[in-house]
């Protein structure tokens, strides 16, 4: 039997690349579980994470569980406050045992204060874009029209748009 060849032909996928990167980076702040960090929404919920990053995790001398520091606006801190320990247990959930003793609940980074303005919402579309030429749009939902998958299709006839309008301009 000959010996099996690589499928990649050299390419390495990019979350191998970063794995390393991302963990050094994570640890640094005290994550030991950089899924805390890459997948926050999903682990707190969409409503929790809109209004909330986790910035830090800290360990005590004594050793006996972390505290995890929360970044929030002065708003919205008190309804996560009222939700610390539904959150502890939600991350404690990742960590698969009690890693985490402690929520605190910052209006600040645990850094400095230039790291806690941070924006919790998502960027608004540019309101100065261009409307799309409804050709460029048939043009591009046509040519995506032979792939089956519709959310793969409606991807690909947004892209196939962005694509034909910036060479229009």
């Amino acid at each position: 039997m000959p010996p099996r060849r690589a499928s990649t032909k050299g390419f390495t996928r990019t979350a191998s690349l970063l794995t390393g990167r991302i963990r050094a980076a994570s640890e640094s702040r005290g994550f030991a579980q950089s899924r805390l960090l890459t997948q926050w929404s999903e682990i707190v919920g969409a409503d929790v994470a809109a209004i909330s990053r986790p910035v830090e995790v800290s360990y005590g001398r004594a050793g006996m569980g972390a505290t995890l520091t929360l970044l929030t606006t002065s708003a919205q801190a008190p309804m996560l406050e009222m939700q610390k320990e539904k959150l502890r247990a939600k991350v404690n959930a990742v960590y698969g045992y009690n890693a985490i003793a402690r929520v605190r609940v910052t209006q600040t980074a645990a850094t400095g204060f230039s790291e806690g303005q941070v924006a919790f919402e998502p960027a608004k579309p540019d309101a100065d874009a261009a409307p799309v030429d409804p050709a460029i749009r048939r043009k591009a939902a046509q040519t995506a029209s032979p792939v089956e998958d519709s959310g793969l299709r409606d991807a690909l006839a947004r892209l196939g748009e962005n694509i034909l309008n910036k060479t229009n301009r």
